[in-house]
């Protein structure tokens, strides 16, 4: 039973989500009595840094044609090299755009945001998010095969060290259904997908001049900032920042939400979070239903207190 993952990178650098990927291939494996051979496109970070997570082997795929972003061409790719009945992606934005396409091309089963190692491998069986994130289910696949994608900030990253080897496959996938016209990265800032912690804030900020309260406390944090969508369309916040369900999903370890009243659609991208912490003036808000802490009160008084508290305690 061989175990694959796919370790994605940006711009040749690995990210949380890749090791997180690589470490729940390794329990799988470990429970398989198998190995794990990682597989990336076009890295310029060492192998090293797969091995430390449980990957014994490592396939560099080298293709010049892949140096921009398509679900398609990555999937011929990674279909090129791949040879395992188990393959594990991480639920990154593009690593879950390819898993799809992989599934058809190897007509293997496809289960999505698992929260947990397998509960069995034969049938392969995983607990998983349902209902944006509202509920629970216990997936089953059977066929020949299984492609499973890891909610990011679930399973964890576990370093789990091994001697590991490496190949590199040089390719030349056709990718002539993608044309970057224009590339924009944002920079000095933390990816809201990889952040541990999230402070986020909607329209009871009252406008965009007041939003240093919540940058200062991400700081203190050392969080990533978000905003609900009224707030981007409204151009107070980057649409970049925006979660919810036409947004970002996330799932932090502690989601700070600060004056978003919390409709149903915010909710959808962001309660997959382990521990959500309203503060709102409005007793009656939505999201205190969903909260595990809540606060009522004014956020302009109530923020920079807790900023300062929190200062304090960091000394």
């Amino acid at each position: 039973m061989a175990v694959f993952v796919y370790a994605e990178n940006i711009n040749g650098v690995y990210k949380k989500a890749a090791f997180e990927a690589v470490s729940y291939a390794k329990a799988i494996a470990d429970k398989a009595g198998d190995t794990v051979t990682a597989i990336s496109v076009n890295p310029t970070d060492s192998s090293d840094l797969l091995y430390k997570y449980g990957a014994s082997n490592v396939i560099n795929i080298k293709d010049e044609g892949l140096k921009n972003f398509s679900a398609k061409a990555f999937a011929q790719a990674v279909n090129e090299v791949v040879d395992g009945n188990i393959i594990v992606f991480p639920h990154t934005t593009d690593a879950s755009s390819i898993a799809p396409m992989l599934a058809v091309m190897k007509n293997y089963s496809l289960i999505t945001n698992a929260l947990e190692a397998p509960e069995s491998l034969s049938p392969f069986q995983v607990k998983r998010r349902a209902f944006s994130g509202k509920g629970f289910m216990h997936a089953r696949a059977e066929g020949n095969g299984v492609i499973v994608t890891v909610s990011q900030n679930a399973f964890g990253v576990k370093e789990n060290a091994v001697s590991g080897t490496e190949e590199v496959k040089n390719l030349s996938v056709a990718n002539e259904d993608t044309k970057v016209i224009s590339h924009e990265q944002s920079s000095g800032k933390l990816d809201l997908k990889e952040a541990e912690v999230v402070v986020s804030a909607g329209r009871g900020m009252k406008g965009p001049e007041n939003w240093g309260m919540i940058e200062e406390l991400a700081n203190v944090l050392g969080a990533a900032t978000a905003c609900s969508k009224p707030v981007s369309d409204i151009g107070w916040r980057p649409h970049t920042e925006h979660v919810g369900q036409t947004g970002k999903a996330i799932a932090p370890n502690l989601y700070v939400a600060v004056g978003i009243s919390g409709a149903i659609q915010h909710l959808a991208g962001v309660n997959s979070s382990k521990t959500i912490v309203v503060i709102n003036n409005d007793a009656e808000a939505p999201f205190f239903k969903s909260a595990d802490y809540g606060v009522v009160g004014d956020a302009f008084q109530i923020i920079p207190a807790l900023t300062e508290k929190i200062k304090a305690i960091k000394g």
